[in-house]
This record gives structure tokens, sequence and C-alpha cells, in this order.
């Protein structure tokens, strides 16, 4: 399972480690390349995680790494699709 791609700036990372905010379980998940992640059922309790207000993904909001749209954006300096 690849957890990066190689871009000229550096590497984008594919995998984030995702923090239920109920329940503290940690999971570490895939994410998409070419979406945001609206939702997403946690493994441990169940709960069904949304973006917090003005994050654009669950990754952003409850990950360790920004979904891959913001690291591109912040790589290339250019405004992220998902923001």
């Amino acid at each position: 399972m690849a957890t990066a791609i190689d871009q000229a700036d550096g590497m984008m990372q594919l995998v984030s480690t995702l923090t239920c905010p109920n329940c503290g379980g940690v999971s570490q998940e895939t994410m998409p390349t070419d979406a945001c992640q609206f939702f997403y059922d946690c493994r441990h309790c169940g709960a069904v995680l949304r973006p917090i207000k003005g994050d654009c993904c669950v990754f952003c909001s409850y990950g360790d790494i920004p979904c891959p749209p913001i690291q591109e954006a912040r790589d290339t300096g250019t405004r992220p699709c998902c923001a």
C-alpha cells in the first residue's frame, strides 16, 4: 500500500491518523487523492464524524495529516479545490 506520492516539492502523504473526538479511538486511514471525505464511521464507537465548520473534510478536522488537496495547495501556493 502506498503511503506517499512523490511530488516536485516533496512527498504527499496519503495516510492520516484520525482521532475520534467522542471516544479518543485512533485509526490510520488512507486518504482519497481526488476528493474530500465528508463522513467517517469511527471503528471504535461507531460515531459518524463530519468536518468541523471551516474544514473541508474529516482528515483536516480529526487527522494528523491534512487531505491531499490541502497538501497540494500548501506545497504549490495555490488555492485548494476543496476550500
